[in-house]
């Protein structure tokens, strides 16, 4: 029988995990994961949450970088990532545990474990690290943001918010949260004052998720609007969708942009003025500046996950038994360029220098 490269390589994939679940020693591998992508993989009831590694030129990849080189696997399901210079901070929200790996070679160093209660997100400013957490998400009045000391890797206070805290990113001395709402909905971006901890909130759309800063500096919210169905599928009432433009200095929603009533955009990236958004299989493309949405999707494709980087589009289509997709999209030509096998339930796309 003839065997192919790509069983091979899941042949290989599948002895390494069976050997650590085993608990039998493999070979701890150190290698330079800098200067490339990272792929981060949620895993499923079907395996472990794992990263997977993609060099820019897209001619090296490497699976299983963590337990490449730590011997051990990291749990499900593994949620966001976040760095700084040195490190990298990899959240598993069910284990509760943010786990401190050298950005380069992906070796532990240490682990926030204390004090979490279903981590979400992180973003760090100088030596802390702010970690948006749901606590129960059946209870909306739980919900914090943990700071944690880099240095000693201890939560040192918490700062309570509004249900349902998710993507968390730090201009200046402020720091935005938006609040999708945990197993529920919310309305609100919170606005944190690094120095004094106070919180106000901004009322956006419903289900405000992800959140990056524009060419001016202005934060771009998108809300994905609510569904309730009762009893599923049939939906009882829905709210829009929008794209909002926020001020930061007056904290002030300077324009919206919404959506046709039952379109709900799930993905949001931005890249030299313009914004690209997933709805419905397709990726949009949307100037900043302008007033209504586009009505053709750029590229059509099912995405979970995507970024954008010099003129490429790359996004993740995942698996949860298997492994998922990564394709590469030139923005220029609309084509696909590249396409390869990456992590289990593959989430979200980062790209490190």
């Amino acid at each position: 029988m003839k065997i192919t490269k790509q069983i091979l390589k899941l042949l290989v994939i599948a002895l390494i995990i069976v050997s650590c679940n085993n608990d039998d020693s493999i070979e701890l591998i150190n290698r330079d994961y800098s200067n490339g992508i990272l792929i981060s993989g949620e895993g499923s009831g079907a395996g472990t949450g794992s990263v997977t590694y993609l060099s820019s030129d897209q001619t090296l990849k490497y699976q299983f970088i963590y337990l490449s080189a730590n011997g051990t696997q990291l749990g499900t399901y593994l949620q966001s990532m976040a760095f700084n210079e040195n490190s990298a901070f990899i959240i598993v929200d069910n284990a509760n545990t943010v786990t401190v790996v050298d950005k380069k070679t992906f070796i532990k160093t240490g682990e926030i474990k204390t004090d979490l209660n279903t981590p979400r997100f992180m973003t760090v400013v100088g030596d802390k690290g702010y970690i948006t957490n749901w606590g129960d998400p059946y209870n909306t009045e739980d919900d914090f943001i943990a700071v944690a000391d880099l240095n000693t890797n201890a939560v040192e206070k918490i700062i309570s918010v509004s249900n349902g805290p998710e993507q968390i990113v730090v201009k200046g001395n402020k720091l935005y949260v938006s609040h999708k709402g945990a197993y529920g909905t919310n309305n609100v971006v919170s606005v944190i004052d690094t120095a004094t901890d106070d919180v106000v909130e901004i009322t956006v759309k419903e289900n405000p998720d992800e959140l990056l800063f524009n060419n001016n500096g202005d934060l771009l919210v998108l809300s994905e609007g609510s569904i309730v169905y009762d009893p599923w599928p049939t939906i009882k009432s829905e709210t829009k969708a929008a794209i909002h433009i926020i001020n930061t200095t007056t904290n002030t929603i300077t324009k919206t942009i919404e959506f046709k009533e039952g379109e709900h955009p799930s993905l949001m990236t931005y890249d030299n003025g313009q914004i690209y958004y997933y709805l419905s299989g397709g990726v949009y493309k949307v100037n900043s500046g302008e007033e209504t949405l586009p009505t053709t999707a750029l590229i059509s494709q099912s995405l979970y996950g995507m970024a954008v980087k010099n003129g490429n589009l790359y996004g993740v289509e995942p698996s949860f038994t298997a492994q998922s997709d990564l394709y590469v999209f030139d923005l220029s030509t609309k084509e696909k360029v590249f396409t390869t096998k990456v992590a289990l339930g593959a989430s979200k796309i980062y790209f490190t220098e």
